[in-house]
């Protein structure tokens, strides 16, 4: 299998209309972004193929908040990194080869899209914003969809985003009500034919984008 983008090349840095933030132009803060899904392509799907699955992931997130998002310091390289889900998106239909930039989400949204059921008959699991923002009175809710990058902006590492496409030979993802990407990476190990993925890099670090 083959996955590429229009967006942007494998392995370069995200544009930031595909991110949630951004940073704030002549200030020093940041904002949030246009949170468009990106254009993503692909072929060579393995004969036997029924369905599609389709995750993205940060595997560059703090493993602690102690120091996320402090002014006065940045988030040491050396900490434990831990993934964070940015895209779930499972039934796909096999006939389908590609996703237009911005089909899926224009804009972030305070509590989260609706879901699970989506477009081309596909099926979203929840992102992990769901539990970033738990705490939070003015955005808790269920994050379904595409929610793109949104790092500590005083983190010492540049974050790194992997879009997998997961080749089934089922037609429905064994997984159902609302799910998550460790859920979903476990229920559709069995079925897998092939998988292809596309990555690429984002950070809100002054220091490091400059």
């Amino acid at each position: 299998m083959k996955i590429w983008s229009d967006s942007w090349i494998n392995g370069e840095r995200i544009p930031p209309k595909y991110a949630a933030g951004k940073l704030q132009p002549g200030a020093s803060g940041v904002t949030f972004s246009d949170n468009l899904n990106p254009h993503l392509a692909w072929s060579e799907v393995p004969a036997g193929t029924q369905s599609l699955a389709l995750i993205c992931h940060d595997f560059d997130v703090p493993s602690r908040g102690d120091d996320v998002n402090q002014s006065d310091r940045e988030v040491p390289a050396d900490l434990p990194r831990v993934d964070f889900f940015h895209w779930v998106v499972v039934d796909l239909p096999a006939s389908l080869s590609e996703i237009a930039e911005g089909e899926f989400s224009r804009g972030f949204t305070p509590r989260g899209k609706l879901g699970p059921a989506t477009l081309h008959g596909a099926r979203h699991g929840l992102n992990d914003y769901t539990g970033w923002f738990a705490a939070d009175a003015e955005m808790a809710g269920d994050y379904y969809g595409y929610d793109g990058p949104f790092p500590p902006f005083n983190d010492s590492l540049v974050h790194h985003y992997v879009f997998t496409l997961y080749a089934l030979a089922v037609a429905r993802a064994p997984v159902e009500g609302t799910f998550t990407g460790p859920q979903v990476r476990q229920a559709i190990y069995p079925h897998v034919l092939g998988e292809a993925t596309l990555s690429g890099t984002y950070t809100l670090n002054r220091r490091l984008s400059s």
